[in-house]
């Protein structure tokens, strides 16, 4: 059996929430795997918080461009937020989602391509601003979306410029209807997209890998409540509903009015504007997450400081 190390129990409690004697043993009845940890405990109803993200934040800057029927987002990772503020790092974060928004989206592509009136490339002006800024920066992800007909649409919270924050969202709307007949459900939609977060678009493009793996749990929280045969599939069923309206976006809410589904929403600007409209996708990037960054102990630092000068 794996070692069960502090590390990996701070890990899960800070992902679920749950306590400490609890996720030794989710751990250990799982073989060490965090994920595997997660649903045992959340089977088991220990789970305080099985949406919790566990990520930890880091500094720099999403930068949003759009152009019409296309949109990029992408992240440049700084080690302060002093400099996100830096006028330089900006205009850096600003002209890569430019460049971004008029290829083809990829970072690979993207760190080669030429930054304009330097004769550098992507890559050697982000190493050329590390050396003039004096901090670590990282050029992270990018996404590009586009559609053949319709339009790309935007929403930047926290801003800190045109086309700068931290957290950036795009969505794509095909329609043969004009621009302006639905660029407001554009705007509201990318709006919608940073609060609710989704992580799907509709119920069909949910992996069978991660459907299967809730349908696991909840079959399990329903045999522990006491229930059996078609009782527990009906409770499954109906908690499946819940999944859906928390993470696919067709299915969620609509946070402007709290009570249209987001679906309906959609069907009712396409009648307004008397053509179909779709979202054929959307991508929202929200810095930070998902980087581990080193926690110093301040107090450790001190003493060891104290102990260097002597």
């Amino acid at each position: 059996m794996p070692e069960v190390t502090a590390a990996l129990v701070k890990e899960l409690r800070e992902k679920t929430g749950a306590g400490m004697m609890d996720c030794k043993r989710a751990l250990g009845d799982s073989n060490g795997d965090i994920e595997t940890a997660v649903d045992w405990l959340r089977k088991k109803g220990l789970s305080a918080a099985a949406k919790k993200a566990g990520r930890v934040a880091a500094e720099g800057l999403i930068g949003v461009a759009t152009r019409d029927a296309a949109g990029a987002l992408v992240e440049v990772n700084s080690e302060t937020d002093f400099v996100a503020r830096n006028e330089a790092f900006q205009r850096f974060v600003h002209t890569v989602a430019e460049l971004a928004v008029v290829g083809s989206g990829e970072l690979e592509t993207l760190i080669r391509a030429a930054y304009p009136e330097t004769g550098r490339s992507v890559e050697e002006e982000l190493t050329h601003l590390i050396a003039t800024i004096g901090e670590n920066l990282v050029l992270r992800r990018s996404v590009r979306l586009s559609v053949g007909q319709g339009g790309v649409f935007s929403y930047v919270h926290n801003t800190l410029g045109p086309g700068l924050g931290k957290i950036g969202v795009l969505v794509a709307l095909e329609s043969g209807a004009p621009r302006a007949a639905f660029a407001d459900l554009g705007r509201q939609l990318a709006m919608h997209v940073a609060a609710a977060s989704p992580l799907y678009l509709d119920i069909s493009s949910v992996p069978l890998a991660a459907l299967e793996r809730e349908r696991g749990v909840l079959r399990e929280q329903a045999l522990a409540s006491g229930k059996s045969g078609g009782i527990v599939d009906r409770m499954v069923e109906g908690r499946l509903r819940k999944f859906y309206e928390e993470f696919v976006l067709t299915e969620q809410i609509f946070v402007v009015d709290q009570e249209t589904r987001i679906a309906k929403v959609v069907e009712n600007a396409a009648k307004a504007a008397g053509a179909p409209i779709t979202i054929t996708g959307f991508a929202r990037f929200a810095l930070g997450e998902g980087i581990e960054r080193n926690r110093s102990d301040f107090a450790a630092e001190v003493a060891a400081a104290t102990q260097t000068k002597h």
